[in-house]
């Protein structure tokens, strides 16, 4: 299995489980999601509470929620949005950091 993770915190970022395309020459990621229901458990212990005299429903709550696959897996987080210029500077912060690093890793 590939797993991309991020250069500088080491967290996973997505792996080769999920279908995905490159784009703009591999500068950005599509990755294919889908909604899963995560934390539903549905267990039949075989009991009747109708014919032992117990109430039809019990109330559990299971708490199962609707999260997508990938999201949940690797434990992404929603970013804030970013207009142009702050995006911008971003960007440029980002290449500023990540040239060093590549040409550590180049050298070795």
């Amino acid at each position: 299995m590939l797993l991309y993770t991020d250069v500088f915190t080491g967290d996973e970022l997505l792996s080769d489980s999920f279908r995905c395309n490159e784009l703009f020459n591999g500068v950005l990621w599509e990755v294919e999601g889908k909604w899963v229901v995560k934390g539903a458990v549905e267990v039949d212990i075989g009991a009747n509470p109708s014919s032992e005299g117990g109430e039809d429903d019990e109330g559990v709550d299971d708490q199962a929620q609707k999260v997508v696959d990938i999201v949940d897996t690797f434990r992404l987080q929603e970013q804030p949005a970013y207009d142009k210029k702050q995006f911008i500077a971003w960007v440029k912060r980002y290449i500023k950091n990540l040239t060093p690093k590549l040409d550590a890793e180049q050298q070795e």
